[in-house]
């Protein structure tokens, strides 16, 4: 959701007056005693919007919520659920924790890079359609290896069904 600007990408806000994300973010504060209480809320706002929070969102967050934008930052960099990169279309996570390890996980990863053309954990394809990464520890050891594409959670995931899996992306 950005627009050209002489080759460079012009960030476009999300939290303009008359906007639905405005209003989603006013229905937020509303149930929180502080404007910083809504931050996680707002930052998620940014990320569905644009796919990812970049120095601007971030900015845009910090004016919003009358904070500094060090703060927001610092809070962007502490989460990993914030994207601080533009990443595909699918954000594949796959757990690679000790016991998903030993049930094959980095079977698993080196599947799914494969199948999506990524050439190494971080980098998008080439198609722009996903990216692929290594989390520690999703919650589910029993059902090794379980794997997060955007908000789906998937459990079991084999080398031999990452085809599967992925072809049933939209």
């Amino acid at each position: 959701m950005s627009a050209r600007d002489g080759g460079r990408e012009r960030y476009v806000p999300v939290f303009t007056a008359d906007s639905a994300r405005r209003k989603e973010l006013d229905d937020v504060l509303s149930r929180y005693p502080t404007k910083m209480a809504a931050l996680l809320p707002a930052l998620w706002m940014i990320q569905h919007e644009h796919g990812w929070v970049s120095e601007d969102g971030m900015a845009e967050v910090a004016q919003v919520l009358e904070l500094t934008p060090a703060y927001v930052k610092g809070v962007v960099t502490f989460y990993t659920m914030y994207h601080q990169h533009p990443v595909g279309t699918h954000f594949i996570q796959v757990c690679t924790t000790s016991p998903c390890n030993v049930c094959g996980a980095e079977a698993v990863v080196d599947a799914f890079l494969k199948h999506t053309g990524c050439q190494e954990l971080g980098q998008t394809s080439p198609d722009g359609k996903y990216t692929v990464i290594e989390v520690e520890c999703l919650g589910a050891c029993g059902f090794a290896t379980p794997i997060m594409i955007n908000e789906d959670f998937i459990e079991s995931v084999t080398p031999e069904t990452v085809p599967d899996v992925l072809a049933g992306l939209k």
